[in-house]
């Protein structure tokens, strides 16, 4: 199966889509997110969705509360305890990087909230202020991760789950005292763990797609970390092979909504000395399972 490869649809009507790459990636137009979106626009943006991955708009004006309107469209919003919040708007994550900061948020290959029971289905970050260069975000197909490891890989990842956690990454810095002056405010949820399946099928398309990610993936069930770190280590290297890859540039209005399920986001921290200011919001997700057969196997 190939990268974009599903079941045929009839051409889009309503919205434009304009691939970015040959992996992942679409640019969506013809959409205005601050106005209601007809049944026939919202049906192809999802369609786009599930079939992109990953889909951006560009030269948007939007509001929070017209940016949580658009994302409740394909689901409950997830409330995240681990960054600042728009005032007024506790569903709404504030991601500030500013010019004498040296560390940013998301410098590593992940999938958000997978130390939860119920991770993200998709995240949508919206652009307000960007650097002059640099600051880009880069998104990689973990559909096309899966199916080009060899046989016996997936059949070993077929039978495994991988514990997943948040607090090595969360709790450390919730003791932080910098960031606790930043907004930063330490939580039970610091603490989570989940175990979920090494490769989950996707409720959607019925494709499957690695799930591990080197952010909050700690190891596999039954095995220690000693021992489940070669194979970690190796698909966290092949999981960001340049050709499952798109890179977005952003621009001040544009919103990019990633599909968590089936792909993994990397911010470049390229862009010290200068100010990136977004709003994230999170769509809550289903608990992830292995379907039986999917539909590249039965392909």
């Amino acid at each position: 199966m190939t990268a974009r490869q599903s079941a045929p649809h009839t051409a889009y009507e309503h919205i434009t889509v304009a691939p970015v790459s040959g992996a992942i990636g679409a640019e969506i137009g013809g959409v205005d997110l601050a106005k209601p979106l007809s049944d026939g626009a919202l049906a192809e943006i999802r369609r786009a969705f599930v079939e992109h991955l990953v889909i951006f708009f560009r030269e948007q004006d939007i509001t929070p509360e017209q940016h949580k309107a658009f994302a409740r469209n394909f689901g409950a919003l997830h409330v995240n305890d681990f960054f600042p919040r728009v005032e007024g708007h506790e569903d709404v994550q504030l991601i500030v990087k500013e010019p004498d900061d040296r560390k940013n948020v998301g410098e590593v290959w992940h999938s958000d909230v997978t130390y939860a029971k119920r991770p993200a289905l998709g995240s949508l970050l919206y652009a307000k202020e960007v650097p002059p260069y640099g600051g880009d975000t880069m998104f990689a197909n973990m559909y096309l991760a899966y199916e080009t490891l060899s046989d016996g890989m997936r059949a070993l990842l077929r039978g495994l789950k991988a514990q997943h956690s948040a607090a090595e990454n969360f709790a450390k810095r919730a003791a932080d005292a910098r960031d606790r002056a930043a907004g930063f405010r330490y939580s039970e949820n610091a603490e989570q763990e989940a175990v979920h399946p090494a490769i989950r099928t996707h409720p959607e398309s019925g494709r499957d797609a690695l799930y591990v990610n080197r952010s909050f993936t700690k190891s596999f069930a039954g095995m220690t970390r000693e021992e489940s770190a070669p194979i970690l280590g190796f698909l966290f290297d092949h999981l960001s092979r340049p050709e499952f890859t798109c890179r977005l540039r952003w621009r001040a209005g544009t919103l990019a909504f990633w599909d968590n399920r089936c792909a993994q986001h990397f911010a470049i921290n390229d862009y010290h000395g200068h100010r990136r200011v977004m709003n994230r919001v999170t769509v809550l997700g289903d608990e992830p399972f292995l379907a039986e057969r999917s539909i590249a196997d039965a392909a």
